[in-house]
């Protein structure tokens, strides 16, 4: 039993972290886009594609990570089998369904965004791309922080 608990407490702490990093990131990647959106300059192959791929990367990973946890943990599936979607109070919901979903759908916008930049050749088309749907997913990721938890 000890050993579940720690599992969920340390995947918690995974998921957290990461949380920080992903945020960081996208916002590198997103000022990155809009920065050379308005200087007109070419997508390089170094920073600019190594930026939005990793930020990709490790959005995909802290999604994985998400749903591990939230399979596992009492705030998610679980909670939704047990009291239904009408029994939750609003954090609850906010854990087991809103964070989720959004998420997952901010994650897509992101996905949409990288594939959408590699059939462009011209380097504002793709920091267009990028800066759109990043951005897009960041703002979608920051409205479904629990944020009370956050600052505990």
């Amino acid at each position: 039993m000890q050993e579940s608990s720690l599992l969920l407490e340390w995947i918690q702490v995974l998921h957290s972290y990461l949380a920080y990093i992903v945020l960081v990131l996208l916002f590198l990647a997103v000022a990155n886009a809009i920065t050379g959106l308005v200087s007109n300059r070419m997508f390089t192959m170094g920073k600019d594609l190594r930026l939005s791929l990793f930020t990709l990367i490790l959005s995909h990973i802290q999604l994985v990570v998400g749903l591990i946890l939230w399979f596992i943990s009492a705030s998610g599936f679980s909670a939704i089998k047990t009291l239904g979607m009408g029994g939750m109070n609003s954090a609850a919901r906010l854990l087991a369904v809103e964070h989720p979903f959004v998420n997952i759908l901010a994650l897509a916008l992101i996905t949409i965004g990288w594939s959408r930049h590699k059939r462009f050749m011209e380097g504002k088309k793709k920091f267009k791309s990028i800066a759109l749907f990043y951005g897009l997913g960041l703002v979608l990721i920051l409205s479904r922080i629990p944020w009370a938890q956050w600052f505990n």
